[in-house]
């Protein structure tokens, strides 16, 4: 089976368009990813009978801390790791050809926010700096770049020189990104007040151990108010996908047109459930294209009649029935 090429991944604009390209890339790695092959013989599946992507079985994220994920015999040109505490297996994402996410990620932001060259990009990422491996500073690396802004760059702890250059920005009225790790904005919402209503503020979800969890509403109206802005942005990504789905406010997101989320039962993984119902969340996502497409996650969520979705927090993954690959 042949598998589909970035120009038709990335010019995806209708459903028949995803569902056709999703369908030749299930057949592809059911044939291709040893241990998606496996996974699907040993829930007893059959892959010719497949013709509907919502009977495509999702892999659980949890192969990827164990078993290497791989649809393709080249050799991994990067390796993203996910972040963990001190004796934590933590996942493993080889990418075969980096190229799917750099497109992926830049065509994402284009569609969701327009040209990068239009923007200052501040990025306030000290625990993912602070270790090797991060998907997340790859890409906020190449948007930094991408943007060609003498002004863009990173920041670990020095908070004071952010504030200065918020300041900065907002005085020469310049559109302003502004991606933090939720830990990270918090701490500096706490030492600075700043006005700036223009600016898009971006939370990357997650304490990393240093603060106490929020709920979504507490977290977004003290980012709010420390910041000025009416709403705060979210990116749902994680080191397993190649693709990022945004949110404007409300923590409601959206996918770009070759990503697309499907709710299933958590009592039963091969289910899916209708809009509206809440459940565990399964992504297919095209540009892993090299690696395994159609993963199960660990996050529960919404799904609404447009597509649009909501992530409503995690659950304990039970014991994948027929299968013993995740034994390690």
């Amino acid at each position: 089976m042949q598998k589909p090429d970035q120009q038709q991944v990335f010019s995806i604009t209708t459903n028949q368009q995803f569902e056709e390209a999703a369908l030749q890339v299930f057949r592809f790695q059911a044939e291709n990813n040893a241990i998606y092959n496996q996974f699907i013989k040993g829930i007893n599946i059959d892959p010719a009978l497949i013709s509907d992507i919502y009977k495509i079985p999702f892999l659980p994220v949890e192969f990827f801390k164990s078993q290497e994920i791989l649809s393709s015999a080249d050799e991994p040109q990067v390796i993203f790791t996910s972040s963990g505490t001190t004796g934590m297996i933590t996942s493993r994402h080889m990418v075969t050809d980096v190229s799917w996410y750099e497109q992926s990620f830049r065509r994402a932001f284009d569609l969701f926010y327009g040209d990068i060259r239009n923007y200052c990009v501040l990025a306030l990422l000290p625990s993912y700096l602070e270790r090797e491996g991060s998907s997340l500073i790859y890409m906020a690396e190449d948007l930094i770049k991408q943007s060609e802004n003498p002004d863009s760059g990173f920041y670990l702890y020095n908070h004071e020189d952010l504030y200065q250059q918020l300041q900065k920005q907002q005085a020469a009225g310049k559109p302003t990104l502004l991606i933090g790790v939720t830990f990270a904005l918090l701490d500096f919402a706490e030492q600075y007040l700043i006005n700036f209503p223009e600016l898009i503020v971006m939370e990357t979800g997650g304490m990393k151990g240093r603060r106490k969890e929020m709920i979504r509403e507490e977290l977004h109206e003290t980012l709010t108010n420390g910041f000025g802005v009416k709403h705060i942005h979210s990116e749902y990504g994680m080191t397993e996908l190649l693709s990022q789905a945004y949110s404007k406010g409300s923590g409601i997101f959206n996918c770009p047109p070759w990503m697309k989320i499907i709710t299933r039962d958590t009592n039963d993984p091969i289910t899916t459930l209708t809009s509206g119902r809440t459940g565990g969340i399964n992504i297919i996502d095209l540009a892993n294209i090299n690696s395994c497409a159609f993963i199960a996650t660990q996050d529960l969520g919404k799904i609404y009649p447009d597509g649009s979705f909501e992530v409503l927090g995690r659950f304990d993954n039970a014991d994948i029935r027929g299968c013993n690959l995740l034994i390690a």
